[in-house]
């Protein structure tokens, strides 16, 4: 059996992290995996095991997403479009997939919908058709205008088999953040959340009763890292654990070199580690964004945490994640526009004092999504009691 997973994040790693994480999964499967990706992988994630496939890269030149730009930061045009769609089309055609999976298309990137409907309109035209799958995550940007929504809900009626829905609905279901989730019930399966296949298991003692601070590949993360900056002179005397501030890869050097002038033995400013997991375990708390990975490693390390959900533009999807987890008293959340040294500290301290938390959510999604489709596929696999357990515990909600 062989698998074609079409992934492209413009601006933040959440979708290529997850792509690659089910990848991962569905080869311990014993299925193949082609991934195509359209912009780079960040040096962070491994994937070994994969055939990576580079399309002609794109990435959004701000958080607007209004304009896209080359791998030369050019603004992208048809010519380029034209190269993108035959880069499509050739890896997708080079061998027959029994699967084909879009991240996040047709609930996201309706830019790329040109490249994407002949993608899908060539798997249907094959004498024998692949299984066509959507991986989405929990929450879904919401849009101004019901038909863009509604244009999603029929996309994914006229060309998908299955949509996997990579969160646990105790916690989160399709429809708190899809009003049109009806139209596809009988497509959906909840995976629970997937998290990558770092270790939590320690290496060092660094983060061991630390405060970690991080902001994932930092494409949008400045604000919170220099906020943390001065934080910890705004804790308690003498009760303040130590900080360390984990800068992003997307962050520039120069950006790099400018924050690590506050570094002293109480503050520790570094790049992104890979055994973030890891540190997390070890950790007092997390201090961080809202975004999908970043949470998730929160949830499996089970310490308290701080979110400054990014809410620029239209995003709504950050801010609903942390509004979930407040109301579970998982989290302390700090608007974006209320941010500063004082606000975090302030916040830092509170979420210091939440109980131990009693939610347990289901992390395993990446086994249960590939699970899912090799049952899809007619495998013989044996499937995670936790698919059964997740399917029973809301879905009735978006019915």
């Amino acid at each position: 059996m062989k698998a074609f997973i079409h992934v492209q994040h413009l601006l933040g790693s959440g979708h290529i992290v997850r792509a690659v994480a089910l990848a991962k999964a569905l080869v311990r499967q014993g299925i193949a995996v082609t991934l195509a990706t359209g912009n780079r992988i960040p040096a962070t994630l491994d994937c070994g095991g994969l055939s990576v496939v580079q399309l002609p890269a794109v990435r959004a030149a701000s958080a607007k997403f209004d304009v896209l730009l080359d791998e030369h930061d050019n603004p992208i045009d048809e010519a380029w479009w034209e190269k993108r769609i035959a880069a499509t089309l050739s890896a997708f055609s080079s061998e027959h997939f029994d699967l084909l999976i879009t991240e996040t298309y047709p609930f996201g990137r309706r830019m790329f919908a040109a490249e994407m409907t002949r993608l899908l309109e060539c798997a249907g035209t094959k004498s024998s058709p692949p299984w066509v799958v959507c991986s989405v995550r929990d929450i879904l940007v919401r849009k101004d205008e019901a038909w863009k929504e509604e244009w999603m809900a029929s996309q994914a009626t006229a060309f998908y088999d299955r949509i996997l829905v990579h969160s646990d609905p105790q916690l989160i279901t399709l429809g708190d953040s899809f009003p049109f989730a009806y139209r596809v019930s009988s497509h959906v399966r909840y995976t629970g959340y997937i998290s990558d296949d770092r270790s939590t298991e320690a290496t060092s003692a660094d983060g061991t009763d630390e405060v970690i601070v991080s902001c994932g590949g930092g494409a949008v993360g400045s604000a919170l890292l220099r906020a943390a900056l001065s934080a910890p002179n705004h804790m308690p005397p003498n009760k303040t654990p130590k900080w360390r501030v984990l800068v992003g890869h997307d962050i520039s050097e120069a950006e790099f070199q400018q924050l690590s002038r506050h570094s002293s033995s109480e503050l520790i400013i570094e790049r992104a580690r890979k055994d973030f997991p890891a540190l997390l375990k070890n950790a007092k708390l997390s201090i961080s964004q809202a975004g999908y990975n970043t949470v998730v490693d929160i949830l499996r390390a089970g310490i308290p945490s701080v979110l400054v959900p990014f809410a620029q533009e239209a995003e709504t999807e950050q801010t609903q994640r942390a509004i979930s987890l407040m109301k579970h008293r998982r989290a302390v959340a700090v608007p974006e526009k209320v941010l500063s040294p004082n606000t975090l500290a302030q916040a830092a301290q509170k979420a210091l004092g939440l109980p131990a938390p009693d939610l347990h959510v289901a992390l395993n999604g990446a086994e249960i999504s590939a699970q899912i489709l090799a049952a899809d596929l007619g495998m013989e696999t044996a499937l995670d009691s936790t698919v059964g357990i997740i399917w029973e515990r809301n879905v009735s909600r978006d019915l």
